[in-house]
């Protein structure tokens, strides 16, 4: 009797273990392929040095990006709608938490396919790794 008791044990021990090692939904790698289209926004100067989310400082001259849900360290190929340029930027911040906005970049990601003066651009973004 011991000795099944023991087994059931382990047997749980080891469902719960594999319950924790899993790859949660929403993880990178489910993530590739995933596509959004709306607006994209910048980091003002106050940002600079500052702790993301991720706990990175956020820095203007890398290419990094805030979205609301996909994972930190995801890749995002990000597409300005109107020129065509494109961006691949690290998501490592939460935001932008303004309707329509889907993606805020970095000054600099941001002026590789965009001009600053206008604010925001319409893109597409693709999680590409």
């Amino acid at each position: 009797m011991v000795a099944i008791s023991r087994n059931i044990q382990f047997l749980l021990f080891a469902f719960i273990l594999a319950g924790c090692a899993t790859i949660q939904p929403g993880a990178a790698s489910n993530r590739i392929g995933f596509t959004e289209s709306g607006q994209a926004s910048y980091y003002g100067d106050i940002y600079q040095n500052k702790k993301t989310a991720s706990g990175d400082l956020y820095q203007h001259n890398q290419k990094t990006a805030a979205h609301k849900t996909l994972p930190f360290g995801s890749n995002v190929k990000v597409t300005n709608t109107n020129n065509g340029k494109s961006i691949i930027v690290k998501i490592n911040d939460r935001g932008p938490f303004v309707k329509g906005r889907i993606i805020d970049l970095s000054k600099s990601a941001f002026t590789s396919i965009g001009t600053i003066s206008t604010g925001v651009i319409n893109v597409n973004i693709e999680v590409v790794r």
